[in-house]
This record gives C-alpha cells, structure tokens and sequence, in this order.
C-alpha cells in the first residue's frame, strides 16, 4: 500500500513550525475536507503547520473521487477493529515521516479526526510509538476497547466533541469512548454540543483550540 500524502499548511507565523497538526477526514471524503479548519486553529496556533493526509483506500461507493480509511460496509465491532487496525500503521508512519520533516518531537504533534477520522485518531494516536501531544475526536467512536489499556503508550490528552442530533455515528459512541477512556487512565475532555448533527461547528472550534493551547502549553 502506497505512503499517505494530502495537503500541507505552513505556520501562519511565516516562522518554523513548532507544532505539528494532522487532520484526517472521514468517510468518502479526502484530505481537502479539512482544509477550512486550518486558518481557524492558527488563530490560536500561529506557529503550528497543518497536514491533511488522504486515507489509503478508494472509497466504496465512489472510488472515482472519495476516500476511506477502512471499510466500513460491515458495523460488525470484530470487522470494523480489524479495519482500523490495518489501517492505523500506515498513519503512524505518516506522522512519523512529518515530523522528521519538520524537526518536531512526537510531543510536538496533535491528531485531530472527524467522524471514521476521529475513530483512526483515537485508535492510532493512543497507540503511537511514542506518545503524542493530543487527540481530538470529532463525531466519531472508540474501536477495540478491550485492549485499550495494554496497547496505549502513554497518557496523551483526549478531547471529544459531538453533536447531540447526530444520526449518522450517534452521540452515544463518544460518551462510550469517554468511559473507555477514563477507566485507561486516559485524561479526557469532553463537549456535547446540543442542537448539532454530524458536523464540526464554532463551539467545537472553540474547544478544540483552548485544548490545543494548553496540550502544547502555548
């Protein structure tokens, strides 16, 4: 399988990056789904560099344009860890190749995903070599729970946001990853945003910088 590639933002500072954040999209989607969330979290971040990888595989349903981490054609929980699971190395990969790229440490680099986005943050970022700064998961779930607690590699901070009208992953799946999360010992922060379906809006933003800010101690 081919390595990741996707879009790239410098800092807004116009200085070298001092932060690492990579954005991974969700289902059918590719890198540049993403792309509008950079200038907003630069507000925040102004020494931060972005990166919107393209998930690996064509998409099911419209291979000719749209992108997947891994198929989800089957909710079955085994099929859908197995998936996650495949697809996770080849991000970590990714992350890693950045970062040698940018001359940052793990420490240096946040996972942020929406939807399947949030649920290969949650399973990749926990999981990485060496621990990251954080993870913010946006409408997405936590796969493979049962091992969470011996695959983690560190303490990395998780911040969840959710809409609480969202019928395409219910919000239900986030409030499982927060209790999944806490009994790993994971610190968590949580938003649910009412009134919100299966989207990112300024509340989610808002959260996610302040988190950000305080992860990378800006």
């Amino acid at each position: 399988m081919a390595a990741l590639d996707g879009p790239r933002r410098a800092p807004r500072s116009g200085g070298p990056a001092r932060q690492l954040v990579v954005l991974c999209h969700g289902l059918g989607a590719d890198g540049n789904a993403l792309i509008d969330l950079a200038p907003v979290l630069a507000q925040g971040l102004p020494d931060a560099a972005f990166v919107f990888p393209h998930a690996a595989e064509p998409y099911e349903e419209t291979p000719e344009f749209g992108r997947q981490w891994f198929s989800m054609a089957d909710h079955t929980p085994a099929v859908l860890e197995a998936g996650v699971r495949r697809a996770a190395p080849l991000l970590g990969q990714f992350i890693d190749a950045e970062l040698v790229r940018l001359n940052l440490s793990a420490t240096d680099c946040a996972l942020l995903g929406f939807s399947q986005g949030a649920m290969m943050v949650l399973h990749a970022g926990l999981r990485h070599g060496t621990p990251l700064g954080a993870v913010l998961a946006f409408s997405g779930a936590l796969l493979g729970t049962a091992g969470l607690e011996r695959e983690i590699t560190g303490h990395t901070p998780v911040l969840l946001v959710h809409g609480e009208l969202d019928d395409v992953v219910p919000i239900d799946r986030s409030r499982d990853a927060e209790r999944a999360l806490r009994a790993a010992g994971v610190p968590v922060e949580s938003l649910w945003c009412p009134g919100l379906d299966h989207s990112i809006d300024e509340a989610g933003m808002t959260a996610a910088i302040g988190f950000l800010r305080r992860a990378f101690a800006v």
